[in-house]
Formats: C-alpha cells, sequence, structure tokens
C-alpha cells in the first residue's frame, strides 16, 4: 500500500495510472491473447461493495495473485503512477473513460477490457497514452472537471502528495 494515503471506505469512482515497461502479450480472461505496448495505461472503474474505495485501490496498487478484473492482469505487469477518485454514489467511470478517449494521443487499448457490464457504449475502460507527459496532462484535465476528485501521484514507488483539486 502506498505511504501516506488513507482512501475512503465509502464507495466511488476512480482512475488507476499504470506504466508498462516492455510489449508484453498477456492472456487476460474471456478476452483471451493481448498484446500491450510500452506506455501508459489508465484503468477506470467504480467501486461500491465492502471496503469501498480503500479496498479496491489498495488491491489494484499492491497486485494480487488472484485474477479477478482485467486489469489484475495488466496490474501484475505494469507500475501505478497514480490516478484519482472520487467518492459518492454515482459512477463516473464511464463519463471518465470517455472524456480521456477525447484526449489527444489518446487511444482504446484493448477493445472491452474492464467494460464487459458496461451500460454505456464504451469500447473499453483501458485508455493507453503512449508518453507519461500525455497521460498526465489527460488525468489533470479530467480532475480538473470535478469539485470532489482527489489525485494522487508517485515518486516511484511510493505516492509522495494527495491533492484536493478545486
Amino acid at each position: 500500500m502506498p505511504a501516506g494515503i488513507n482512501f475512503p471506505t465509502r464507495g466511488g469512482s476512480y482512475a488507476v495510472w499504470l506504466h508498462l515497461d516492455t510489449a508484453r502479450r498477456l492472456v487476460v480472461g474471456r478476452l483471451g491473447g493481448v498484446d500491450f505496448l510500452p506506455g501508459e495505461y489508465v484503468y477506470l472503474g467504480s467501486a461500491h461493495g465492502p471496503g469501498g474505495l480503500r479496498a479496491r485501490l489498495e488491491r489494484h496498487l499492491a497486485g494480487s495473485p488472484r485474477r479477478r478484473w482485467h486489469v489484475d492482469y495488466l496490474r501484475a505487469w505494469a507500475i501505478p503512477r497514480g490516478g484519482l477518485y472520487a467518492a459518492g454514489d454515482e459512477n463516473l467511470e464511464c463519463a471518465w473513460t470517455q472524456a480521456l478517449l477525447r484526449s489527444p494521443r489518446a487511444s482504446v487499448a484493448v477493445p472491452g477490457f474492464g467494460a464487459s457490464d458496461c451500460s454505456h457504449g464504451c469500447p473499453a475502460h483501458l485508455v493507453y497514452f503512449r508518453h507519461p507527459a500525455h497521460a498526465a496532462a489527460a488525468l489533470d484535465a479530467l480532475a480538473g472537471e470535478g469539485e470532489q476528485v482527489m489525485r494522487w501521484d508517485t515518486g516511484g514507488a511510493e505516492f509522495i502528495t494527495v491533492l484536493r483539486v478545486k
């Protein structure tokens, strides 16, 4: 678990930024064999079950040998860089996904990834950026859209800041 971050136990929506340093072919559940390019990935989700955001984000950030969600397969190889969350009952993962996909240099990472239960027509809940600066700019723009959005950032292995945006 990242030092110094106390994620809320309340439910909410989140975006986790992951970095993959080399190309990898992974078998991802029912999606089968998937080729991942090196670069930056932003996974969008929601957490409304037991433990809320804290349980879900701690799982995604620490990684889990048990593969439950599509992101668990990627997380086994990708390193967390940071992300966003917004506590509350509203599911923002689809709105955030669609906003990120409108960002310059963003693309659908893997069709269907993380979106098997999506009812808003999202092509995936995993967005790809080739360069870290592009992912950072897109997440900063996304964070600026909400008054209750919290952002965290990593300086390598440890998360070093939590910022209230707006």
